[in-house]
């Protein structure tokens, strides 16, 4: 059988190719996979590739099972927040957005606005000049745009069970960004302010945990990928 591998990140950027085609013998697992990539890739067995495995867009165990056809991405550890085009959940076709172009805090605010909302409350991320004790110049995003997006409908629609009645919009910027340009923003509107304020806090906090997209420092002494999600 064969299954297309997509790298990410830093194991993209060690492997120099996005797109892996590879043949498996049938039912092999994610594990077997990950062995036969590391006979070519050495980033794939260096100690620190803590790398999640996700298979059709959903994460995997190691032990998972794969099938002819299937898309398996290995995920390096994330760091969102703060050339991809623009995409958007088929579900909530204006709520969750990737984007190479600046966003626009009032068009995101906008998505969930109503005149139920009585609290209206949004997050804004920039990026700054510093961070680690270095110079920065600029900031680069990677993503793995269609679970990315998913990823972000599915914090939305979780922030809208825990406080009823409150919704969520998210869209986060990749590419290559400069000083003071919006990395991600974040909005949550609900009837009190309260609820406003709590699923927007969740928001952030979870995509910036779970979502797959990948930030690299340009710093004046150098480049390097972060996955501590400062």
């Amino acid at each position: 059988m064969r299954v297309t591998v997509r790298l990410f990140g830093q194991i993209r950027e060690a492997a120099g190719v996005r797109e892996l085609h590879v043949e498996l013998p049938v039912a092999a697992s994610a594990r077997l996979l990950r062995a036969r990539l590391a006979e070519q890739i050495p980033a794939f067995a260096a100690p620190d590739a803590r790398l999640r495995v996700s298979v059709n867009r959903e994460l995997a165990s190691d032990d998972a099972p794969l099938a002819d056809g299937d898309e398996v991405a290995f995920l390096p550890p994330v760091s969102g927040g703060s050339g991809v085009v623009a995409a958007v959940a088929a579900e909530s076709p204006a709520r969750c957005t990737l984007s190479g172009e600046p966003l626009d805090p009032e068009e995101v605010c906008a998505r969930v606005a109503g005149p139920d909302a009585g609290g209206l409350v949004s997050f804004v991320g920039t990026v700054r000049d510093h961070a680690r004790g270095q110079a920065i110049e600029r900031l680069e995003y990677e993503a793995y745009p269609e679970m990315a997006i998913q990823e972000m409908d599915r914090i939305c629609d979780e922030a809208g069970r825990r406080w009823p009645g409150t919704r969520v919009a998210i869209a986060h910027r990749t590419g290559s960004l400069g000083i003071g340009e919006f990395a991600v923003v974040v909005a949550a509107a609900s009837a009190h302010r309260a609820e406003a304020f709590e699923a927007c806090r969740f928001a952030i906090d979870e995509l910036k945990q779970t979502v797959p997209i990948w930030k690299k420092e340009i710093a004046r002494s150098g480049a390097y990928w972060v996955d501590d999600h400062a």
